[in-house]
């Protein structure tokens, strides 16, 4: 969520097999519920406002404009058995939305195994003409994060599983690391993302969208998929030994939001205008977390 990317190759391998081992379910929510409940507290906490306690990096560290609130109006259970984040604009031209983090920080690779995260997402029902500063995102950040006090970014890791920008068809996947204002990881122009990848339907139905942290490869390596086939890869090869370390070597939790307006949006065409429309949602049927080996 914090980067953007930049052209890359793009792989359409089949997601690997198990080679045998059986994948190990550790985390699951359908949000289940009726309409307008909140996600349940044992799995999800709310942020608030426009940045972490101590507002060490404003706007998110992304320059997004909204502010983030528990209402339910932007954050809810729809009653159909999904979870609805939605952006909405005041009379006044400000905007609110919604972004929630699991409660766990323990997601993580087991030493020579697999950490998978996937969910079933419905992006936002907007085009470039109604969704100019529109920015839906499911990620992960390292839990050192929250353990040095919400600092430390990017050393601590960010996987995106996807970033879909100004209502655009398309979507990222990204791994965020090393340092700034230069690093291993690229952070000074563009971190280590996929090119604009096509999602033709991820605004009129769902999608399975996931990633994989591989420690059981040589190098270890991150895949990011769609629908069963690998779309971006990121390795160790491409940051070296230690950056890669103090990127995966601890747990993750995990962040959804809607972001609007910021660096992003700006870069790819500019943030909400006249023409946005407000209260399209999100919609992430389920998310699970899985581990292997």
């Amino acid at each position: 969520m914090s980067g953007c990317g930049a052209p890359a190759a793009t792989t359409a391998d089949p997601v690997p097999s198990s080679a045998g081992q059986r994948w190990e379910l550790v985390f699951r929510d359908d949000f289940d519920g009726a309409a307008g409940e909140r996600p349940a507290a044992a799995n999800w906490r709310f942020d608030l406002g426009k940045c972490y306690p101590g507002c060490y990096a404003p706007g998110w560290g992304t320059g997004e404009i909204e502010t983030v609130t528990d209402d339910p109006r932007n954050v809810s259970l729809d009653g159909a058995g999904h979870l609805a984040i939605t952006p909405r604009r005041a009379k006044d031209g400000s905007w609110t939305s919604g972004r929630i983090e699991s409660q766990r920080s323990d997601f993580a690779a087991p030493a020579h195994g697999t950490l998978r995260v996937e969910g079933a997402l419905r992006l936002p029902d907007v085009d470039p003409r109604t969704g100019a500063g529109y920015w839906p995102a499911v990620w992960m950040m390292g839990e050192p994060i929250r353990t040095k006090g919400y600092t430390g970014w990017p050393q601590w890791g960010e996987l995106d599983l996807v970033e879909q920008v100004n209502g655009a068809e398309g979507y990222h996947s990204a791994m965020h690391c090393g340092s700034l204002p230069d690093g291993p990881c690229r952070e000074a122009t563009a971190g280590l993302g996929s090119p604009e990848l096509p999602c033709p339907g991820c605004r009129e139905g769902f999608h399975t969208f996931a990633v994989e942290l591989d420690r059981s490869v040589s190098p270890q390596e991150v895949r990011f998929s769609l629908d069963g086939v690998v779309r971006h890869r990121v390795n160790e090869g491409q940051m070296g030994a230690q950056a890669w370390r103090d990127a995966t070597d601890h747990g993750f939790f995990l962040i959804l939001n809607v972001a609007i307006g910021g660096h992003l949006p700006n870069v790819r065409g500019g943030g909400p205008n006249a023409a946005t429309v407000d209260g399209r949602p999100l919609l992430v049927d389920y998310l699970a977390v899985y581990e292997r080996g």
